[in-house]
């Protein structure tokens, strides 16, 4: 199966900004809280292995971070819970994070996904589900 470009596919998604889920079928596809948390933590560390953009997590709570990125993608995929953090645009002011940082950073997260056995359908609908954010990480 081929496997759209993270770029092109943020660029689509983000064009078709979805509300989150009124189901928890994407939530249970990704295993659950067990299977996000898992996710997330590959995707935290494949941050810690990619050169492009591991300087920019050096001086953040990576636990705090790790916790509300669980929260965050529980929520997107229609799971039971509820996000406490900051906004996006809040939580990446004066970051100036680029596109390619945001770009490397969906790598990563894929990756983490492809560890999981996460199918490639599956993935996308996560990915659906962030790529409205996109705007407020790039460049504020």
């Amino acid at each position: 199966m081929m496997r759209v470009l993270p770029v092109l596919l943020l660029a689509l998604l983000s064009a078709c900004a979805q509300q989150p889920p009124k189901d928890d079928s994407l939530y249970r596809d990704l295993g659950a809280m067990p299977g996000i948390t898992r996710i997330v933590e590959g995707m935290l560390l494949n941050i810690a292995r990619d050169d492009r953009i591991v300087e920019r997590f050096r001086r953040i709570d990576i636990q705090r971070l790790r916790n509300k990125l669980i929260e965050q993608f529980c929520v997107e995929a229609g799971g039971p819970c509820t996000y406490t953090g900051d906004s996006m645009a809040e939580s990446h002011k004066g970051q100036n994070v680029s596109r390619s940082d945001f770009n490397a950073l969906v790598e990563d997260l894929i990756k983490a996904m492809d560890s999981e056995g996460i199918p490639v359908p599956t993935q996308n609908r996560l990915l659906a589900r962030l790529a409205p954010m996109r705007g407020e990480v790039i460049e504020h």
